[in-house]
């Protein structure tokens, strides 16, 4: 699947728009990685534990609108976006949104 931020993809024409897909997860701090974190806060750093959990969440969540993409019958999508949300205060939203297209060489 060929991913874009822009709204084109050199070499490439859109021959069709699908419409706006999505995947999104929803991730909770862990007990351990909040103490880890919570030294890592007292003596600075980078908090790895969150670095890590947040990546994943990414992860997901784009594996999420990559398979909506699919069932649309797109071989891409382009002008892609991220959006993170705190749901509660141990736990946040990861949103991944774009338009699905199918595109041919130029």
């Amino acid at each position: 699947m060929i991913t874009a931020t822009s709204d084109n993809i050199p070499g490439k024409r859109i021959v069709k728009t699908l419409g706006l897909v999505r995947g999104s997860t929803i991730r909770a701090a862990h007990l351990g990685r909040d103490i880890l974190a919570g030294f890592r806060g007292i003596v600075g750093g980078e908090l790895h534990e969150y670095t890590k959990l947040m990546g994943q969440a990414r992860e997901q969540a784009m594996d999420r609108l990559h398979a909506e993409a699919r069932s649309m019958g797109a071989n891409a999508v382009v002008s892609l976006r991220f959006s993170t949300s705190m749901i509660t205060n141990q736990a946040a939203e990861i949103l991944v949104y774009a338009t699905a297209v199918v595109v041919e060489e130029d």
